[in-house]
């Protein structure tokens, strides 16, 4: 058997951008992941494919597990010789219940690591331009809960010392005890007109802050029906969010952004979108898969040094076709001769990574493109590879061969439907969370309105604004019903990003 072993990893307030590096390392090597409410659960991307997931949340109150249970999964699956990552929302050891678990696994002898993490108090303030202490307002600043255990017969919270002063006090989990906690600042002498910042969902897109005095937050929170998790965050300091906030005032804060690329392509469109402030749902309505049979493909690649030319319109085609070439025990030098065609600033990166410089890139960015490029050229007689997708449209080998070349396209990868609408983004857009759906290629959209049904589908996206990356997506939108409201000149991720960020900020 294994020797079993427990990382407690604080896993930040929310962005998974705060993990540690440590942390990341520790869920890279686990075999049993118990993670909460509060810990992003982005960060399970970094467990082996083979760790078992377990959620062990608490929601104001309703329980998934009781500690005590934690305490005692967390010891059976160390028990059974794996490496188990407790991670938890914050720091483990700030009112993250970390001693407890401590002491359940000194108790049974099972070894541990404390990975601290970015606690909520630090780490909400700042995104919320919030600085805790500052040499003209304070020097002092405490963390207090704001939720005591239910059995104590009184508090422990010294409330002459937190309100004398100018000190600054964050309170976690405050916000159904709002009332009580600024009364007793009050009447132990804290100033009516003090500053108050409620701080809801921190450091993720969704970030939400409240602002008011300790005389009138109570009122405020309760009219717009402020929810928990939040932090509390009383002092002058609050003053200062006017001046430095940064976070949730980016072009796309408050947006929610639906993109339909495919799960291993989504990472680099949600992430510019991410950047700019906008709450990515992530509706992977592709699947790329390597054909169920590479013979034709495979025996094109035999042949390659008869080849005048290699045409690759996508980075899927790149990585693909160096797939197939790697299989054939072969690399980039099999190429030879044969020039090569990408289309698309993307393409040609994909292509550059593989040591390859494309000799043409056509000024438009799409098939039509391609066949204009050639139409400049004697094409008598040539030969040309094209691998292409299983759904691909017939135009490049149509157009080629009119021209007198012989096109040779064998499919180097399909398109699958996935087997069904992720339940939350359903949930998302019939709440009306979804500001502008984003498709990226014609099949997004195809593949959408066939999971959704193309009923549904324009019930869902009434009222979102629909952006598409080019003429074709466009049309196929059209086809479906659908009113294109952004349409970026350059066919690129980057130019739809901005397109958004200028429908939602002009």
């Amino acid at each position: 058997m294994n020797r079993p072993f427990v990382y407690l990893i604080g896993a930040g307030p929310g962005d998974p951008g705060l993990i540690t590096v440590r942390g990341r390392e520790c869920l890279e090597r686990c075999d049993v992941v118990l993670y909460d409410y509060l810990a992003n659960h982005r960060l399970l991307e970094y467990a082996p494919p083979h760790a078992e997931l377990i959620y062990a949340g608490k929601v104001g109150g309703a329980h998934n597990r009781e500690q005590g249970q934690i305490n005692d999964l967390i010891v059976a699956k160390a028990n059974e010789g794996k490496v188990v990552a407790r991670l938890k929302g914050g720091d483990p050891f700030v009112f993250g219940r970390g001693g407890e678990e401590c002491e359940a696994l000194v108790a049974a002898g099972i070894p541990f690591e404390i990975v601290p993490g970015v606690t909520a108090g630090i780490g909400v303030a700042a995104y919320a331009g919030i600085p805790l202490t500052h040499r003209d307002v304070t020097t002092s600043v405490a963390f207090v809960t704001g939720h005591e255990h239910p059995d104590k017969a009184t508090s422990e919270i010294d409330w002459e010392k937190l309100s004398l002063g100018s000190g600054t006090v964050v309170f976690y989990m405050g916000v159904k005890n709002l009332p009580q906690i600024t009364a007793n600042l009050m009447a132990h002498g804290r100033k009516p007109e003090t500053p108050v910042a409620l701080v809801r969902w921190g450091t993720r897109p969704e970030q939400e802050v409240l602002t008011g005095t300790l005389a009138d937050i109570s009122a405020k929170a309760r009219k717009v029906s402020f929810k928990p998790p939040a932090i509390t965050i009383v002092g002058e300091v609050v003053r200062l969010r006017d001046s430095f906030r940064w976070f949730d005032n980016r072009p796309l804060s408050g947006k929610g952004i639906l993109v339909t690329r495919s799960a291993d392509q989504a990472g680099e469109f949600a992430a510019l979108l991410r950047e700019k402030g906008g709450t990515v749902h992530e509706c992977p309505t592709i699947r790329i898969v390597p054909p169920d049979d590479s013979s034709q493909l495979d025996g094109a690649i035999a042949l390659l040094p008869g080849f005048d030319w290699l045409i690759l319109t996508s980075v899927n085609a790149v990585r693909h076709f160096f797939l197939r070439l790697a299989s054939c025990g072969l690399d980039s030098r099999a190429i030879g001769r044969c020039r090569v065609a990408a289309v698309g600033p993307k393409t040609a990166a994909a292509l550059q990574s593989y040591g390859i410089t494309p000799d043409l890139v056509p000024a438009d960015y799409k098939a039509e493109g391609v066949v204009a490029a050639f139409r400049n050229m004697e094409m008598t007689g040539k030969k040309i590879l094209y691998p292409r997708a299983d759904r691909a449209r017939e135009l490049i080998p149509a157009e080629l061969t009119a021209l007198g070349a012989e096109v040779v396209a064998p499919v180097a990868y399909c398109n699958v439907l996935p087997d069904a609408i992720p339940a939350e983004i359903l949930e998302a857009l019939e709440n009306k969370r979804i500001h502008c759906a984003t498709f990226t290629a014609s099949s997004t959209v195809r593949n959408l309105a066939e999971l959704a049904g193309e009923n549904r589908l324009l019930h869902l996206l009434e009222g979102v604004v629909i952006a598409a990356i080019g003429p074709i997506t466009a049309a196929s939108c059209r086809e479906l019903g659908l009113e294109v409201h952004l349409e970026p000149e350059t066919y690129t991720l980057e130019a739809m990003t901005q397109a958004i960020i200028h429908h939602f900020t002009s």
